[in-house]
């Protein structure tokens, strides 16, 4: 049954990033990557997207009428820094802009350091594989950090730094399209690298200079409930557990485990300050088939729904870490938007019914977006987005959530005219 919740302590937002949202053609590894035949599913390409590198204007009026109170954006690293060493004041200057004008409608900015785009020149060279690679990102970070380090103090070094590494190094679907486990292990242990320094260089920037603000630093991590369908299934399900999620606690201790290592590079230490979950699904392990449960209930790409993993994750990582947490990723691919004022309402509620310090919860996304290798296929906003005409359309889902925020909660009347 039902039943309406308070979700007081938590702000409600949504999450975007730039290469799934700007369009404007940068030289980056996606737009590259679309370049190449039969990559994307549906020969879409990042150069069109949502056209928010011109209409972002127009998209934070959106933001302001649903009433979010906190938006996760990230920054282009190509348009920030489109050769070695050589940054572009007039891109930092429009990302600035952006902030600003958000900030004015009291929206509280998370800003994205990387979200699994690379420069083509940093690919080109070997992207995460190259020895160089953590402190080439680091020059980035302090870059960025210095120049809208006054305006933001909460920032996500690194998008799910496993999805990266399975999907581009060992699964070769996205690019650069390696199967090699030698090079998975590599990169994720550069990336190690990159979180720790950039954790440490963000607070020291920020304190030097004394910017406003609490410093808030940590990254993304996707989780999944990884689920024997039977007991002999268990070891498979916490092997792939452990490869996809447990390499992770590295970013958040600073010591490696196999295989990455098993020493600290920067000494053992609290790299994070806050716990940072981006979920959406399950695995159901059943001997080689790893998808959902069979006969539960499915978004557009086959993805299980499963509310109470959100729940169950949250409750592990807080008791390793004990931090507050920030879903920086929930959403659903719905393009008919039948499912999503569901998903909200039970996702939210195993917020609600937690009882653990959830300060912030990041719907994903706030329109329809590129959706990487499913290209425009995959709808998950809560507006809908034509990309031919760039048209928005505010859906249902999204009403429901403006709703949510308005009245703290869900109450009886928007379960009456939302879930019945």
């Amino acid at each position: 049954m039902d039943t309406p919740f308070s979700l007081k302590n938590t702000l409600l937002g949504c999450a975007t990033s730039a290469t799934q949202i700007e369009g404007s053609p940068t030289k980056n590894s996606w737009y590259d990557w679309a370049e190449r035949p039969g990559k994307m599913k549906d020969s879409s390409s990042p150069k069109n997207a949502n056209q928010h590198w011109q209409r972002w204007k127009e998209d934070n009026r959106l933001i302001g009428e649903l009433g979010l109170q906190v938006y996760r954006m990230s920054i282009e690293w190509s348009r920030v820094e489109p050769a070695p060493g050589q940054f572009c004041r007039q891109a930092i200057n429009h990302y600035r802009e952006e902030i600003l004008d958000l900030q004015k409608m009291g929206v509280k900015v998370l800003i994205t350091l990387h979200h699994f785009s690379n420069p083509s020149w940093f690919e080109s060279r070997g992207g995460f594989l190259q020895k160089e690679s953590p402190s080439i990102f680091l020059r980035y970070v302090t870059y960025v950090v210095e120049e809208i380090g006054d305006l933001v103090s909460d920032y996500v070094t690194l998008n799910e730094p496993n999805v990266y590494v399975t999907l581009s190094y060992f699964l070769a679907q996205w690019p650069p399209a390696k199967h090699n486990p030698g090079q998975a292990v590599r990169v994720m242990r550069n990336l190690v690298y990159c979180h720790l320094t950039a954790y440490r260089r963000i607070h020291r920037i920020r304190e030097e200079r004394r910017f406003p603000g609490r410093t808030m630093v940590g990254f993304a991590e996707h989780l999944r409930v990884f689920t024997p369908a039977q007991p002999k299934d268990r070891p498979l399900a916490n092997g792939m557990e452990y490869l996809f999620q447990g390499l992770t606690e590295a970013l958040y201790t600073g010591r490696l485990t196999l295989p990455l290592g098993a020493e600290a590079p920067l000494g053992d230490g609290r790299f994070y300050d806050y716990i940072g979950i981006n979920y959406y699904t399950r695995i159901w392990v059943h001997g080689a088939n790893t998808t959902g449960q069979p006969g539960k209930p499915v978004n557009d790409l086959g993805w299980e729904i499963y509310p109470e993993g959100l729940g169950i994750l949250m409750r592990h990582r807080y008791k390793r870490f004990t931090a507050p947490i920030w879903i920086t990723e929930n959403g659903v691919a719905d393009r008919d938007d039948k499912l999503r004022c569901r998903f909200l309402y039970d996702h939210l509620k195993q917020i609600a019914d937690s009882g653990l310090p959830v300060e912030r919860y990041y719907h994903w996304s706030l329109m329809d977006n590129f959706e990487w290798a499913e290209g425009e296929t995959s709808a998950f906003g809560l507006i809908g987005c034509d990309f031919k005409t760039q048209v928005r359309t505010v859906r249902r889902s999204a009403r429901f959530y403006k709703e949510i925020i308005q009245n703290h909660g869900v109450t009886q009347q928007m379960i009456d005219r939302y879930l019945k």
